[in-house]
C-alpha cells in the first residue's frame, strides 16, 4: 500500500490546489445571506444557464420570480423544476422575445397589470457572435437583443421600479466591451461588411453606456442600476464562436479552459450579489467585474456618447422623448420602413434560430 501513498498524495495536492485556484479565479459565491421574501424579481433569459441558476437561488431566498423567456416550453419546464427544488411556489414563466418590440411591450404590460411591485430587474438574456440575423423589427440581432430589447423593457418598467423603491436594475455586460465601438452611422451593419465579433462588442459596450446614462437619469428616485461582467461561464451562449471544434482545441486546450470556466451556478453569483447584497444599497452607475467594482473602458465613460446612444435608442424603439409626441404603441417610421423592406419569412426563420441565453463572456 505504501507505494500508492505518494502518487495519491500528489494527486490530492494537485486537485486541491486546482479547486482553490478555480474558486479564486471564478470569484466564489455571493457572501451575502440576505433573504428577499416579499420581493419581486424579473429575470430575462431565465430558462437556462446563468439566468436559470440566478432564478433558482433567488427563489431559495424567498423571492417572487418572473422568468421572461422566448421558448415557453423550456421556460415552463425550468420554472416547474425550480419550484420543486426550492419549494417556492412563486416562480412563474412568462413569454418574452427580446427580438420583438411587440413581445417586449406585451410582457411589460402584463407585468404592470399583474404585479404589485418590481424590486429587481435582471437584464440577463443575450446572444453572442451569431450570424448576420435580424430581429423582427429589422435590427442587427446582437444590438437588438442585447441592447435595444433591454433598453425598451427597462424603460417600460421604470414606473413600477420607482413605485417599489428602493429597487435595483442589473445589466449583464461583458469584458468584451473594452474593444467595443458605437458606430452611430451604421448601428445595424447595413453599410459595412458584417463582423460578428465587432457586433457583439458593440452591443456589450452599449450595455455599459446605457447603465451609466440610466443611473444619471434615475438620481433621487431610489432606483439603482449597475452593469456586471459575470466571468467566463459554461453556457450555450458561445455556440456560435467555434470554440473546441478542432481536435487540437478539444484535446489540448479543453483541460486548461475547463479550469478557468465557471459553472452556471458560480456564474450567477455576481448577479445575485448585485441583487441582494446589503453592500450594494444605494450604489449606482458602476461596472463590476464579477463581484469587484472596476472602471470600465474609456469609451464606456464618454458621457456624450452615452447620451447620444440613449436618444438614438429611444427613437429606434419608439419611446417618447421629453417634449416629443412619439406614439408608444408602434415603432417610429424609420423602423417600420426597415421592417417593410425585410422578407417576413426570412425574419421568422432568423428569429427562430436565435436562441436567447445567459451571458457568459
Amino acid at each position: 500500500m505504501s507505494k500508492y501513498i505518494l502518487p495519491v498524495s500528489v494527486f490530492g495536492t494537485v486537485f486541491g490546489c486546482a479547486v482553490l485556484l478555480k474558486n479564486h479565479v471564478t470569484g466564489g459565491r455571493c457572501p451575502s445571506k440576505a433573504k428577499i421574501t416579499g420581493k419581486t424579481v424579473v429575470i430575462t433569459g431565465a430558462n437556462a444557464g446563468i439566468g436559470k441558476a440566478t432564478a433558482r437561488e433567488l427563489a431559495q431566498r424567498g423571492g417572487r420570480i418572473i422568468m421572461g423567456c422566448r421558448d415557453m416550453e423550456k421556460c415552463e419546464a425550468a420554472a416547474k423544476e425550480i419550484r420543486g427544488k426550492t419549494l417556492n411556489p412563486h416562480v412563474y414563466a412568462c413569454r418574452l422575445d427580446l427580438a420583438s418590440m411587440k413581445s417586449i411591450r406585451e410582457f411589460a404590460e402584463k407585468i404592470k397589470e399583474q404585479e404589485q411591485r418590481v424590486d429587481v430587474l435582471i437584464n440577463n438574456a443575450g446572444v453572442m457572435r451569431c450570424p448576420a440575423w435580424k430581429t423582427e423589427d429589422g435590427f442587427d440581432m446582437q444590438f437588438g437583443v442585447n441592447h435595444l430589447g433591454h433598453f425598451l423593457l427597462t424603460n417600460l418598467l421604470l414606473d413600477k421600479l420607482k413605485e417599489s423603491a428602493p429597487s435595483r436594475v442589473i445589466n449583464l455586460a461583458s469584458l468584451a466591451h473594452i474593444v467595443g465601438e458605437i458606430d452611430f452611422k451604421d448601428l445595424n451593419w447595413e453599410k459595412k461588411k458584417f463582423d460578428t465579433k465587432r457586433a457583439y462588442c458593440q452591443s456589450k459596450l452599449a450595455n455599459v453606456l446605457f447603465t451609466r446614462e440610466l443611473a444619471k437619469r434615475l438620481q433621487g428616485t431610489g432606483v439603482t442600476v449597475n452593469a456586471i461582467h459575470p466571468g467566463v461561464v459554461a453556457t450555450e451562449l458561445g455556440r456560435h464562436t467555434g470554440l473546441h471544434q478542432s481536435q487540437f482545441s478539444s484535446s489540448v486546450l479543453s483541460p486548461f479552459f475547463s479550469m478557468l470556466v465557471k459553472s452556471p451556478e458560480l456564474g450567477a453569483q455576481p448577479s445575485i450579489y448585485l441583487a441582494v447584497s446589503e453592500e450594494m444599497e444605494g450604489v449606482t452607475g458602476q461596472y463590476y467585474d464579477v463581484m469587484t467594482e472596476k472602471e470600465p473602458a474609456p469609451q464606456a465613460l464618454d458621457e456624450d456618447v452615452a447620451r447620444r446612444l440613449w436618444e438614438v435608442s429611444s427613437r429606434l424603439v419608439g419611446l417618447e422623448e421629453e417634449g416629443g409626441q412619439s406614439d408608444k404603441s408602434k415603432p417610429p417610421a424609420e423602423v417600420q420602413n426597415k421592417t417593410a423592406q425585410t422578407d417576413p419569412a426570412q425574419i421568422q426563420r432568423q428569429s427562430a434560430g436565435a436562441a436567447v441565453s445567459a451571458v457568459g463572456l
